[in-house]
């Protein structure tokens, strides 16, 4: 089969075009395509503490038993393969991002290399997701259903940036519940979570928005340059402008009239809330290419807001970028 060429912004993707790149590598293939030293199994690379029960590794046996979890608990499919030690790198990223959350995500861990069976169920949601099936790639999950979040690896703030946006969108959709952790031996709890910040996440929890829009503006206030309060205040006040909203009226609205530029902005906050980041993204670009005057500027300003929340390192922000700047001029 001809070899495809992985999207934009898929750092470390293996490609799964052909089943055979995902099996175990031969002595003789140990390595291939990895920078110069890296080997599949390298003892070498430090690995996470992972707390008891943050983590469930999942096959086509307890798949469903493992989604069935997250109708209560908010959870995150990671895709990898153990042939190949740089999709590992993600993983043990998310892995270490969840234990900071203290047990507001489950983890799956769904290795391909070692599951024929999950590598076929999930070549089509990945090419369905993100137009090409490789790995590793990461799904939330919300009673039981996936949201495509990303493909390849990402750095951890991107990362915490969406597992953050992840567990609002749970909230919003009352999905609080946690996992039972047990401590790790040895944890010197370096990744615990800022008290302003645990605070405005246990807000949201109780549905205190205003309390969350406090928490994150102090937490700004002592630090302008804390990036992740900015974020978390940002995610905020898109669940306040969402709350209460009723999703068929606001899309029944925006169908009727589509030059209403403020029926077109609720949907797109509900898009995004949704997970729907380009159809946010799309709506709002239409306006900007159609209307004029304060309504164009009206629009533009919004979708720059949407792009703030998603992250300016998300490919999707990059194309929405270069979109704007092309319907702008």
């Amino acid at each position: 089969m001809s070899e495809t060429t992985p999207p934009a912004g898929t750092r470390g993707a293996v490609d799964l075009s052909s089943v055979a790149g995902l099996t175990a590598p031969t002595a003789a293939t140990a390595g291939a395509g990895l920078p110069a030293g890296a080997a599949p199994g390298d003892a070498g690379q430090q690995q996470p503490a992972v707390p008891e029960g943050l983590v469930v590794e999942v096959d086509a046996g307890n798949l469903q038993e493992a989604l069935n979890r997250t109708l209560q608990v908010p959870g995150v499919l990671v895709l990898w393969g153990s042939a190949y030690p740089q999709t590992r790198e993600l993983f043990d990223t998310e892995v270490r991002v969840a234990a900071s959350l203290e047990g507001r995500v489950l983890v799956l861990s769904a290795d391909l290399s070692t599951s024929p069976d999950l590598l076929q169920a999930f070549q089509p949601l990945l090419v369905q997701a993100f137009g090409q099936p490789s790995v590793p790639a990461t799904f939330g999950l919300l009673q039981g259903q996936p949201v495509p979040l990303f493909p390849g690896v990402v750095p951890e703030s991107e990362v915490r940036a969406v597992l953050d946006q992840l567990l609002q969108a749970a909230v919003q959709n009352g999905i609080t519940g946690r996992v039972q952790l047990e401590a790790v031996e040895g944890a010197d709890g370096a990744d615990t979570m800022p008290p302003l910040h645990e605070e405005a996440f246990e807000a949201i929890e109780r549905g205190d928005l205003d309390g969350a829009v406090a928490a994150y503006q102090q937490a700004l206030a002592e630090d302008p340059n804390d990036q992740d309060a900015e974020l978390g205040l940002s995610q905020v006040r898109l669940m306040q402008r969402t709350q209460g909203v009723d999703l068929t009226a606001a899309r029944a609205a925006a169908a009727a009239d589509p030059a209403d530029v403020e029926a077109a902005i609720v949907v797109a906050d509900l898009d995004l809330l949704g997970g729907h980041v380009e159809d946010a993204f799309g709506r709002l670009l239409d306006l900007v290419r159609s209307s004029a005057g304060a309504e164009r500027d009206r629009a533009r300003t919004h979708l720059l807001e949407l792009f703030a929340i998603v992250g300016t390192q998300d490919e999707r922000v990059r194309k929405g970028r270069t979109a704007l700047m092309s319907a702008l001029f």
